[in-house]
């Protein structure tokens, strides 16, 4: 039993001197998004965090984890009733269905170092209760890190004008493929 608890003991102390968990600032942390539609008009927006960490081990990234507020979704290109009009669509079930799905998550799998402060990353990206493998790259800075990553919405089952779902759109096809300039401090 003593080498039991002397065993638990090393592997404790041994995660708090080589493992680092830091937490994102959720007030300076921040997401834009970009979608766009096949007649080049582009919309563009953010969201906030709820939580979020990166996990490091002898100055590695080995994970971590990132909880998004959907609710939060705002416009940022449009003012007065047509960002209104936007943001509750964004909202609704025909895009992320926020009521339903308050949150989205993204959690760190694996990661391989490529450069001094560039990773790239694979995690397990959910939104609307789906849960998929997404990779991107992650660049660390003096005050946390950047990200720039794309994810197709229709793997998500956010189906509004796509062209995975329907045929013959025209000009009124959105482009499957999100954009998201990730803005993470520490």
């Amino acid at each position: 039993m003593k080498k039991l608890f002397t065993l638990i003991f090393l592997c404790f102390t041994n995660l708090y001197l080589f493992g680092q968990n830091k937490n994102i600032n959720l007030q300076l942390s921040k997401i834009k998004w970009t979608g766009k539609e096949i007649t080049t008009k582009i919309h563009y927006g953010s969201l906030r965090f709820i939580s979020g960490n990166i996990l490091f081990d002898n100055n590695l990234i080995v994970g971590g984890e990132f909880t998004v507020d959907m609710l939060s979704l705002l416009n940022e290109d449009l003012t007065g009733r047509s960002k209104d009009y936007l943001e509750n669509h964004l909202r609704s079930e025909d895009f992320f269905s926020v009521e339903e799905y308050p949150r989205s998550s993204l959690k760190i799998t694996s990661t391989e170092k490529i450069d001094i402060d560039k990773y790239e990353v694979t995690g397990d990206l959910t939104i609307k209760g789906i849960t998929k493998s997404t990779n991107f790259i992650l660049l660390l800075n003096d005050d946390g890190a950047t990200v720039e990553m794309v994810f197709d919405r229709s793997k998500f089952d956010v189906k509004h004008r796509s062209s995975s779902f329907f045929s013959n759109l025209g000009d009124k096809l959105i482009y499957d493929d999100i954009e998201l300039e990730v803005s993470l401090y520490f």
